[in-house]
Order: structure tokens, then C-alpha cells, then sequence
């Protein structure tokens, strides 16, 4: 199947599922892994993390569209859209960390260091970069940013549960911490791999 903005309501539902699942930016990508294997020992922390990077993606995608294509190319500097997502990720996920302080101080101190690291997940910037790549108008592209962070939170999640799981279990020595994590990741990568060419966006 193959979804083009002529196909209405439908087509929009297959590029977030597409993003989400056919092509995880976690699992079939590998973006945002650091982050992942730092924040995953838990399911409090990743759905948390999740939340927040499936937010700030849906943003900024929709953010960086608008200003791609209507400062970007109209003035011809195509060549500054890296330093330009940057700056706008950076930017809205300062007011995501003082949110998430401001109502969760639980949970911002659980996440500690990887929430300001949100700016430099390279699964955000990665799913905006892909997102120019593609022909799709402004509300596609915020569901296409939307579909990439929910995937990275369903992933990281699913992740976080088998490791607490895990952590309750005997393993060998070599396989305790980030050992287990990575087959772990690998085992679910060709699940996810193996929805590839179902949809097409």
C-alpha cells in the first residue's frame, strides 16, 4: 500500500503507523540507542522519556516543516537546516524539561541527565531530516513526527519491561547490564524489520 496526501484519511493513518512501526526510528534505525540503553532499566523512566520524546518530536517536526519550507528554501539556504532543527529542538526542549520540573520533580530527577540530553537525541533530528526527504504537506508531517516518536516510545517501553524482567533473573556475567540490553534490541529489531514493505509512505 502506498500512502499519498490524495488518499485522505486513510493515508494519514498509514503514515503514522508506517512511522511507527515499518520504519522504527529506534529499531530499524538504531537513532537515540544512547539514551535508550541509559533510560530503559525501568518502565517508569522510559514511558516518562517516551512521552517526553514522542512530544518534542511531534513539535519540532511540525516546526521544522514550516520553517524548511517557508524560510529555508524560499531564501535558498537549504544547506542550514541541520543547525536550524537543532537550535529549534534545543529550544522546545528547554520548555519541555522546565515543564516536566514544574510538575514532575519525581520524574525529572528519575530521568536526570537524559532529559536536556533530548536535544541532542539524534532520533529527533533524525525523523525531522527524513521528513524533507518526503512529499508531504504539513499535517503529514506532523503525523509522520508524531508516528517516529511513538515508536520510539513503544520500543523503549517494551525494552524497559523485558529489562525489568530481567533484572529479577540469574543471568551469566557477561550478559548482566548492557549485554542483555543490545540482544534484547537486536531480537525485537528483527520483529520490527519484518514489517518492512508492508506499507510504503
Amino acid at each position: 500500500m502506498e500512502a499519498t496526501a490524495t488518499h485522505g484519511f486513510a493515508g494519514l493513518i498509514l503514515i503514522f503507523v508506517s512511522a511507527a512501526f515499518t520504519d522504527n526510528v529506534l529499531l530499524t534505525r538504531f537513532l537515540g540507542m544512547c539514551s535508550c540503553l541509559g533510560v530503559s532499566k525501568k518502565v517508569d523512566t522510559s514511558i516518562g522519556l517516551g512521552a517526553a520524546v514522542t512530544f518534542v518530536t511531534s513539535v519540532t517536526t511540525a516546526l521544522n516543516y514550516l520553517v524548511y519550507k517557508f524560510v529555508l528554501l524560499p531564501l535558498d539556504l537549504d544547506f542550514l537546516r541541520f543547525l536550524t532543527f537543532i537550535v529549534i529542538i534545543a529550544a522546545f526542549t528547554q520548555l519541555v524539561e522546565m515543564i516536566i520540573d514544574r510538575y514532575s520533580p519525581s520524574l525529572y530527577y528519575a530521568l536526570g541527565i537524559f532529559l536536556p540530553l533530548i536535544t541532542v537525541n539524534c532520533a529527533i533530528l533524525g525523523i525531522s531530516l527524513f521528513m524533507v526527504n518526503k512529499p508531504y504537506n504539513f499535517l503529514e508531517a506532523f503525523l509522520f513526527g508524531a508516528g517516529g516518536g511513538f515508536g520510539w516510545f513503544l520500543a523503549i517501553t517494551l525494552i524497559g519491561g523485558i529489562r525489568e524482567k530481567i533484572n529479577e533473573s540469574m543471568l551469566p556475567k557477561g550478559l548482566e547490564g548492557p549485554g542483555i540490553t543490545l540482544i534484547i534490541i537486536g531480537i525485537m529489531s528483527l520483529a520490527f524489520i519484518g514489517f518492512s514493505g508492508i506499507i510504503k509512505v
